[in-house]
């Protein structure tokens, strides 16, 4: 049987970890073809090898998703190897703890430039590659932290919401534009990935286990997310299955905003 995204070629961002690997492995799963790009060309490389050993159709390239000579090479990449390119998960950020009177003006614009930036080239720079070939699907990884705030995360507050608003406004353009692409937010909740992992312990041991025992109690269903239950709805705004969704935020987070 052939898979739902079967031959699909999906370039996602940030593909060395976290929920841009869990989503890398669930798409080539169901028959994608697949670059991973990232920042950490070490561990790129070393997950490219892992998945091409177990048959996949993959390949890896080294990009900074702020530099937008970065973004014309990797998406070139993609069209000279697969002649094409279906689905852009844009998925690379960074988050930075802070309150609004402690975060310093650099890492506001890091976490900007990284965030949101980022996505922007994106959208912008694979239009015309998507146009070409009839149309595809971008899907841009905000955050419930776009819906809600929190005291230590102003810049990854701001930039998370600005994700949804620009996908929204790009949805709204390449539909009326009449070129086959749609546009989605995917809004995970917390989940068990290095970059939450990372956030905690910037807290401390004891800050950490309050945070993590404060968050879990705000969670309905009780517990963080695994990757891959994140890498299910990127799967899903992929596919054909999701061919009248555009706009849209799909909230992950069991119930956390509920």
């Amino acid at each position: 049987m052939a898979g739902r995204v079967q031959d699909k070629v999906c370039v996602i961002t940030g593909g060395a970890r976290g929920l841009g690997l869990a989503s890398a492995e669930r798409l080539l799963q169901e028959g994608a073809k697949v670059l991973l790009t990232d920042l950490d060309a070490t561990v790129g490389e070393q997950q490219r090898e892992r998945l091409a050993a177990l048959g996949f159709d993959v390949a890896f390239q080294r990009h900074d998703v702020t530099v937008a000579a970065d973004w014309e090479a990797a998406l070139a990449f993609a069209q000279a190897r697969w002649d094409r390119i279906d689905v852009l998960v844009n998925n690379a950020g960074v988050a930075w703890l802070g309150t609004v009177e402690s975060l310093s003006f650099e890492l506001w614009r890091k976490t900007l430039g990284a965030n949101l930036d980022g996505v922007f080239l994106g959208i912008q720079q694979v239009i015309p590659a998507m146009k070409a070939s009839g149309g595809g699907s971008i899907i841009n990884i905000a955050s419930i932290e776009g819906l809600i705030g929190e005291a230590q995360l102003p810049a990854y507050n701001a930039s998370k919401a600005a994700v949804r608003l620009l996908s929204k406004s790009s949805a709204i353009h390449c539909a009326r534009t009449g070129t086959g692409i749609r546009v989605n937010a995917v809004c995970p909740g917390f989940a068990a990935t290095e970059m939450v992992s990372n956030g905690l312990a910037q807290l401390g041991d004891d800050g950490a286990a309050a945070f993590a025992a404060a968050t879990l109690a705000r969670i309905p269903l009780g517990r963080f997310a695994e990757p891959v239950e994140i890498a299910h709805a990127v799967l899903f705004l992929a596919s054909d299955e999701a061919s009248y969704v555009t706009g849209a935020d799909l909230v992950v987070d069991g119930g956390f905003t509920a």
